[in-house]
């Protein structure tokens, strides 16, 4: 039988010398900046204790009174109040053509208050005890026409709480479907379409100046750029 080879000793491998590593930097790191907490309003509010009530005037759209009360805290004072049924707003879009750039029903008319004209959303009052979405829809039926698909609430507010008492609640209707409006007989409404980039170019240059549409406009874009 032919002899087998020895099997060779495999030859030890040189072992490699391994560089030290070197040591990391401590990485600073940057203060934390606080965030600001939401104030909640406590479990139970101090309530106001009324003393008396006088109306010292009555209109059509509104009254105003004379309220000797007790405050919460303890003071007692004196307030002259005009107390509303409330109002509603409506931002009105078309976005079939652009959802980041919508189209956006305003209104334009003279308000004697203001003395001068004024670039709106369209809005009106409620009436005693109405549903505040049927009455946007009913408003933006008598004063432009249109009807739409959605509606959503966008935001509640009162615009002056220091003396009045009526709220705004602004509602988002969108899907739109064009109609025959019919205003009141002494509303003379002139009403377009103006995209959101040029409303918010409007509210920079200052030609904007009527509270709603500032504060529906621009939360509408802001929640639109958070999307």
């Amino acid at each position: 039988m032919p002899k087998k080879k020895a099997a060779k000793a495999a030859a030890p491998k040189k072992a490699k010398a391994v560089p030290p590593r070197k040591a990391k930097k401590a990485k600073q790191r940057k203060p934390k900046t606080p965030r600001l907490k939401t104030p909640h309003a406590p479990a139970t509010e101090e309530k106001e204790q009324l003393l008396a009530s006088e109306v010292v005037f009555e209109g059509r759209l509104f009254r105003v009174l004379r309220d000797r009360l007790i405050e919460p805290g303890g003071k007692e004072s004196e307030r002259d109040v005009i107390r509303h049924h409330g109002s509603v707003v409506i931002l009105a879009i078309d976005s079939s053509k652009s959802k980041k750039n919508p189209w956006i029903v305003v209104e334009r008319q003279y308000r004697h208050a203001a003395g001068q004209f004024l670039w709106e959303l369209p809005a009106g009052k409620l009436d005693p005890g109405e549903d505040p979405l049927a009455g946007a829809q009913r408003e933006l039926k008598e004063e432009t026409g249109y009807c739409a698909k959605k509606w959503k609430l966008l935001v509640e507010y009162y615009p002056s709480p220091g003396f009045l008492g009526e709220s705004m609640t602004v509602f988002l209707a969108e899907g739109l479907l064009a109609g025959d409006a019919h205003p009141e007989a002494d509303e003379q409404i002139e009403f377009r379409l103006v995209k959101l980039s040029d409303l918010l170019k409007m509210i920079d240059q200052g030609a904007i100046l009527d509270g709603k549409t500032l504060s529906g406009v621009l939360l509408y874009a802001r929640k639109l750029g958070g999307k």
